[in-house]
């Protein structure tokens, strides 16, 4: 065993890999302003490559989102990273859904093809045998909606770069756990703030009372005598 100053003790063996692995990681965080910049700004700051990120709400009761990325590296920064990433304040909980068990996920891509003719009929072929759904369509280009996972999709974008391939646009991985368990039942919920009546205050009316005379002593003047 030897230590690291991100994890703790951690194996020799993972110290010693030096292979790169592709992780998919789902955090949940707190549904604010600035959550997302401060995840991301920890990856750039350290020379993390983020390959896909995705981000919504989950739970708009207690104010949660799910952030997916995809990172690759080596076993010892991906438990950098997530250590990294329990210590950010807005952060519930951490879950490598490569390394934590079975999971599953999905991507969902919209793919523009550009060709006439025996290419044009090849494209709609493929795109049959793939279960592509064709959302758009002029006389000379076809636009393809892929789901699946990212290997299915590259092999789809390979298959059609021969055939006039002109623009992909994806959405990132979307991925989930196997299982009963959830990452929300992990999360401890959110204090709300407490809410601050403003108490009325009764302003007590002043009394007027009478002014009293101040009784002022008049010092008796000198008369001078006439003489």
């Amino acid at each position: 065993m030897s230590s690291n100053i991100y994890e703790g003790a951690v194996p020799v063996s993972v110290l010693k890999d030096t292979d790169v692995y592709r992780h998919t990681i789902a955090v949940l965080v707190d549904n604010e302003a600035g959550v997302l910049a401060r995840v991301v700004g920890l990856f750039s700051g350290r020379g993390y490559n983020i390959e896909s990120l995705t981000v919504s709400v989950v739970d708009d009761d207690v104010q949660l989102s799910r952030i997916n990325l995809v990172t690759s590296g080596t076993r010892q920064i991906v438990e950098q990273i997530k250590a990294q990433l329990c210590r950010l304040v807005p952060v519930h909980t951490v879950k490598d859904l490569t390394d934590e068990g079975p999971s599953v996920g999905r991507e969902l891509a919209l793919i523009k093809v550009s060709g006439t003719g025996d290419n044009r009929v090849e494209a709609l072929r493929i795109g049959d045998i793939f279960r592509c759904n064709v959302v758009d369509s002029t006389t000379d280009s076809f636009v393809f909606e892929v789901v699946g996972t990212s290997e299915k999709i590259d092999a789809f974008i390979n298959l059609m770069k021969p055939l006039g391939l002109a623009e992909v646009s994806r959405t990132g991985v979307a991925a989930i756990a196997r299982g009963s368990s959830g990452m929300e039942d992990k999360a401890s919920p959110k204090p709300k703030a407490k809410k601050t009546v403003a108490k009325k205050v009764t302003k007590a009316k002043a009394k007027t009372s009478p002014k009293r005379k101040s009784a002022v002593k008049k010092a008796p003047s000198k008369r001078t005598k006439k003489r």
